[in-house]
């Protein structure tokens, strides 16, 4: 993919970056998995009654599940 120059008002120039490549998809498949792990998270979280203090717990078995 390579960027495309355009001519803005003036004599400055921007660069606008088209077309989807791999970072966008890694990208995606990172904010999939983060949401996965979120969710998995609040639901440990919710099957102890919330109680304060094991949040890192919750999400590092969450991840750990993930991984899996």
């Amino acid at each position: 993919m390579e960027p495309t120059k355009l001519l803005t008002k003036g004599t400055r120039r921007k660069t606008l970056v088209t077309g989807s490549g791999s970072g966008s998809n890694s990208e995606q498949m990172e904010e999939d998995r983060f949401s996965r792990v979120a969710v998995s998270a609040y639901y440990k979280a919710q099957a102890r009654g919330f109680q304060p203090g094991h949040e890192l717990d919750d999400w590092l078995a969450a991840e750990a599940e993930e991984q899996q």
